[in-house]
């Protein structure tokens, strides 16, 4: 600031006005520097990144510039900061090792001899919470043994995945899932195998997740391990529980009636004349026989000894029954079909197998001989008639349609055994 000042002489014959500017510098005011805060961006439960920008250095070189940060709502440097540099300009800070599921304030600062200038506040908060968690239907279910499978998403937290199981919902053990522990904000998929199991026996299961926010529990489920049957020859068939019903989770395979009486294996062109009992197997191919079962003819099935004791060919009723409680012939094949392409043809549109029945296409053969539909369809016979005819079930790769259908008796089909109640 200039002061003026004016002298005036003393000399009357003489008016000089003089003037005589003195500059006089006056201290001039410190100034701390001038910063803009800049937006969030890249934020995780963890970091985040912000920055800023020194538009003015004040009174004196900028000696530090950063961010700093706070859960109280006005951060300073006295809080937690990082330092990026000096002079003016823009620059970006990344901050790490933030608690998850946090809310921050953030602001830029930038220092010089004068002191120091912040920007503007940011608030943000840090994603993160407890896990979320399902539990998913078991696989690769054995006598015993079984895989456990479940989903977690863990909230960007690191997550502990465990499952319990038990034979009741009180659930005596637990096992660490394959995946764990689990980072990310995605469902992951998990799982885990147990063995140890007791044959045919009711498990109930569930998926345990936990992160530093707490402890989510899935939803209970139960699964029942595959019991057995053996047929007069010594074939072991696993066995699985549907609702109230108990079926064979193979196609029949035997060559003697359960009284040790034989079976006629018929292949050739005399098999649509037949009015007893016959087997063959498809194409004629044993082992054909060893993966889909044997197809027989209606009159082997009337002989009433084609199961092993104790259990019986379905007649029609106990078919509805086991597709009402699948949920009606429009939802019941997809959960008695085997998944996957390895035995069905493509698209074996619709199976999910839930029920472990695994049902495979073994195909057919016509009452006047000609085999059909190995890989497409699969075909079971019931123990009950019409006039003339008898009722049948198929399942087909191309839907999840259970089929009831009447065929004549010479044809042969497969053969599920239910067990007697």
């Amino acid at each position: 600031m200039f002061r003026l000042i004016r002298i005036k002489t003393s000399n009357t014959n003489v008016l000089i006005n003089i003037l005589l500017c003195f500059i006089v510098l006056t201290c001039t005011k410190d100034r701390v520097p001038e910063v803009e805060s800049s937006e969030i961006s890249e934020l995780t439960a963890n970091s985040v990144v912000s920055g800023g920008t020194v538009t003015s250095e004040g009174s004196g070189a900028v000696i530090s510039r950063g961010i700093c940060w706070s859960t109280q709502s006005i951060p300073t440097i006295s809080d937690n900061k990082k330092s990026e540099g000096s002079g003016t300009g823009s620059f970006i800070s990344t901050i790490t090792g933030l608690n998850a599921a946090t809310t921050y304030y953030l602001r830029a600062y930038a220092t010089n001899s004068s002191g120091t200038g912040y920007g503007e506040v940011i608030t943000f908060s840090t994603p993160g919470q407890s896990p979320a968690v399902s539990t998913n239907e078991v696989t690769n279910l054995e006598f015993i043994s079984a895989t456990l499978n479940g989903s977690v998403n863990a909230n960007y937290l690191s997550t502990v995945v465990t499952f319990e199981y038990g034979t009741s919902t009180i659930y005596d053990n637990s096992i660490d899932a394959t995946q764990t522990p689990v980072n990310g904000n995605a469902y992951i998929e998990t799982s885990a195998d147990i063995t140890g199991l007791t044959e045919g026996t009711t498990y109930h299961y569930r998926i345990k997740a936990s992160n530093s926010l707490g402890t989510t529990y899935g939803e209970d489920m139960s699964f029942t391990t595959f019991g057995k049957v053996t047929d007069i020859e010594g074939t072991i068939y696993k066995t699985c529980v549907i609702g109230s019903q108990i079926w064979m989770a193979e196609n029949l395979k035997t060559t003697k009636y359960n009284n040790g009486t034989a079976i006629p294996l018929v292949s050739d062109g005399t098999w649509g004349s037949l009015l007893t009992g016959a087997y063959c197997d498809y194409e004629n191919t044993a082992s054909n026989s060893d993966t889909y079962g044997r197809l027989y003819n209606w009159y082997a099935v009337n002989t009433g000894n084609l199961c092993p004791y104790g259990w019986h060919v379905p007649d029609d009723n106990e078919w509805t029954a086991l597709s009402t409680y699948l949920g009606g012939e429009n939802e019941a094949g997809g959960k008695l079909k085997e998944t996957g392409i390895i035995h069905w043809a493509s698209p074996n549109a619709g199976a999910t197998n839930m029920t472990h029945f695994t049902a495979l296409p073994g195909g057919v053969r016509f009452g006047d001989g000609p085999f059909y539909q190995l890989g497409n369809r699969g075909y079971w016979w019931s123990s009950s008639i019409t006039t003339t005819m008898a009722w049948y079930r198929y399942l087909s790769n191309y839907d999840k349609v259970m089929y009831r259908y009447e065929s004549v008796r010479s044809a042969g089909n497969s053969v599920r055994c239910i067990k007697d109640n």
